[in-house]
C-alpha cells in the first residue's frame, strides 16, 4: 500500500513552516507501515495528478500568489479543478486555500482571478487578522478541535455550495465577522491555520489520511498511534487560550 502525494510549489508557498504537513503526513503513514511517495511540482514544472491521492498546498504571501498566476494558469489549474473532480484529498493552507476559490481582490480594488475549484472568494482588508486559533471541526470533518497560528488580511466568504470545515472558537477565521473557519469541498480542506497544521492536531491529521486512503483502496480503518506528546501539546495551547480540552 502506497500514498502518493503532490506539493505544490513547496519553495514558494511554505508560511510558518507549512511544509511540515507533508513531513507529519508521511511520518504517521510510517509508523504504520504505509509508503508514501512525495512529488515536488515547482515553477515550469509539468502537473500530473492522474494518479495522485493528496495534493498539499501551502501558504503565501498575496506577491507570491500573483507570481504564481502565469504558472498556475498554464495548465496546472486544468489539472488540479479535474483531480478535485475526481475526488483525489486536497489540504490548502491560507494562500493556498484562497487559490482554490474564484478570485482574491485587493483592498485597492485589484482582482486576481484563480482556479474556481471552490465556491469561494476573497476580499483584502486593511485589519490583519493574527494570533493563535481554536476552531471546533465539523461531524463531515472529523469533529475534532484544531488548534493553529493565522496571520491574513484577506477575508474569505463562503457560497453556498461549500461547507465550513469548523467553527471559530478562538481567532478570526475566514473573515472575522462570520465565525466560520476554512472549507470542505468534496475530498477539498481549506485552513487559514499554520503552525504547521498537522502536527499539532494528530486526529485531523488521521482524517484526511482516511479519507486519501479510502479513496484509493476503499474501507480503511487507521490504526492507532501513541500520541501522547502530540496530545499534550494539543491540550497546553487548548488550556493557555482558555478553552477546556
Amino acid at each position: 500500500m502506497k500514498l502518493k502525494i503532490c506539493h505544490l510549489y513547496p519553495d514558494v508557498l511554505n508560511l510558518y513552516g507549512d511544509g511540515g504537513n507533508i513531513i507529519c503526513i508521511q511520518q504517521r503513514l510510517l509508523w504504520r507501515g504505509i509508503e508514501s511517495e512525495v512529488q515536488r511540482c515547482q515553477i515550469g514544472d509539468r502537473l500530473d495528478l492522474s494518479d495522485c491521492d493528496l495534493v498539499f498546498i501551502g501558504g503565501g504571501q498575496d506577491f507570491e500568489q500573483e507570481v504564481l498566476l502565469p504558472d498556475l494558469q498554464s495548465g496546472k489549474d486544468r489539472e488540479i479543478l479535474a483531480a478535485i473532480q475526481d475526488g483525489v484529498t486536497v489540504l490548502a493552507i491560507c494562500g493556498g486555500y484562497q487559490m482554490l476559490g474564484q478570485y482574491y481582490e485587493t483592498y485597492d480594488g485589484i482582482r486576481c482571478d484563480f482556479i474556481g475549484a471552490l465556491d469561494l472568494y476573497t476580499i483584502g482588508s486593511h485589519q490583519r487578522m493574527i494570533g493563535n486559533t481554536v476552531y471546533r471541526c465539523s461531524d463531515a470533518c472529523g469533529g475534532s478541535i484544531l488548534v493553529g497560528f493565522e496571520n491574513h488580511s484577506g477575508k474569505t466568504w463562503l457560497g453556498p455550495s461549500v461547507q465550513p470545515l469548523a467553527d471559530v472558537m478562538v481567532g478570526y477565521g475566514n473573515n472575522g465577522e462570520d465565525k466560520t473557519e476554512g472549507a470542505r469541498f468534496l475530498n477539498v480542506f481549506g485552513s487559514y491555520s499554520h503552525g504547521p497544521l498537522l502536527p499539532k492536531n494528530p486526529v485531523f491529521c488521521d482524517h484526511i489520511l482516511s479519507v486519501a486512503l479510502e479513496h484509493r483502496f476503499g474501507a480503511c480503518n487507521l490504526e492507532p498511534l501513541q500520541d501522547d506528546a502530540e496530545t499534550d501539546a494539543h491540550r497546553a495551547m487548548l488550556e493557555r487560550l482558555g478553552c477546556k480540552p
